[in-house]
């Protein structure tokens, strides 16, 4: 298979990254595109030079061009697209959060592999250089055993009660648009924690505004997170063992900068360009996709039903309940 053909769900802002990103790679072709009006898909095709534009995302469905498909449709909108992709015999790479809940998740994952199609959550953190460094460095021993993970990613949003970030009915909140960032990052170095403490402000619509987590494992390690849609904070993150630990500046789910710092030794700072996060995702499902892998082992189903069954218990504590979960 030399070139994978993709169609994208939605036309929001999202997609119109991935457009971009599918006509830069030379092992891409966009092919399709779907969005609930017929007007908004033929103006989003005409800019892409995308050739197949369906008003509704059934209809793309049945286009046999179609490989895979990008879900770049909002949460509460995820489980029903995925479920039709499965149906279509889609290949699938999706927004985060992956569903509103684990359930919904395992049902997803449980149909791709029993109908052997690709699927990973569009997690790409994973895949930037800034992390592939930091976890080489970890995998030769420079840090020793991981001890702590601290992450923060805090936006400040416009408030918009009928909007996708503040309004339940659309799986808003800070937890399943920023805070999975964090959760995500922290699963990746320590694993799936033993104990989980927590605290959240909720809005005026019902749904996590902000919020501030803490991960306890029983082999030593913590984590410590916060998330939010109202203000803005550093959006830093530092993994931290016992013999040293390695820091991501700025935004660390696109981070440019490292520094590492060793007992005994100087800090070390070592810039890495960032690019484009969208590549470095759509990149590891073509390779899986041409190594006949149904997954990735970055970002592994198993892990994303995990994280979501994080969640699920976050937003238990909290209260927060979307009304079409």
């Amino acid at each position: 298979m030399d070139k994978i053909r993709w169609g994208i769900l939605s036309t929001g802002k999202i997609a119109h990254a991935l457009a971009k990103t599918f006509n830069e790679m030379a092992d891409a072709e966009l092919v399709a595109v779907a969005s609930r009006s017929q007007a908004s898909a033929d103006s989003f095709g005409a800019q892409y030079n995308i050739p197949n534009r369906y008003g509704s995302y059934e209809a793309m469905m049945a286009d046999k061009d179609v490989d895979a498909v990008y879900i770049a449709t909002p949460n509460s909108l995820h489980y029903e697209n995925m479920l039709m992709c499965i149906e279509a015999g889609k290949h699938m790479l999706c927004e985060k959060s992956f569903t509103l809940n684990a359930q919904q998740a395992q049902l997803c994952v449980d149909r791709a592999r029993a109908n052997k199609l690709f699927l990973m959550e569009a997690m790409w953190t994973r895949f930037i250089p800034a992390t592939v460094q930091a976890r080489q460095w970890v995998q030769e021993g420079l840090l020793g055993e991981l001890k702590q993970v601290r992450a923060e990613f805090c936006v400040n949003l416009p408030y918009n009660p009928e909007g996708r970030v503040y309004n339940p009915e659309l799986g808003g909140g800070a937890l399943l648009d920023v805070g999975v960032y964090p959760v995500s990052f922290a699963v990746h170095w320590l694993g799936i924690p033993d104990d989980i403490y927590s605290f959240a402000f909720l809005g005026e619509t019902g749904v996590d505004e902000y919020e501030s987590i803490m991960f306890g494992y029983e082999k030593g390690a913590i984590a410590q997170l916060a998330a939010g849609v109202r203000f803005r904070g550093t959006q830093e993150a530092v993994v931290i063992g016992d013999k040293g630990y390695v820091r991501f500046h700025a935004n660390f789910h696109h981070s440019s900068r490292l520094t590492l710092k060793q007992v005994d030794m100087p800090e070390r700072e070592v810039d890495i360009p960032y690019g484009n996060g969208y590549r470095y995702e759509v990149e590891e499902v073509h390779r899986c996709i041409k190594a006949g892998k149904l997954e990735s082992d970055i970002m592994p189903l198993d892990e994303t039903i995990a994280i979501m069954e994080l969640m699920d218990t976050l937003r238990a504590e909290w209260g927060v309940e979307y009304p079409n979960e």
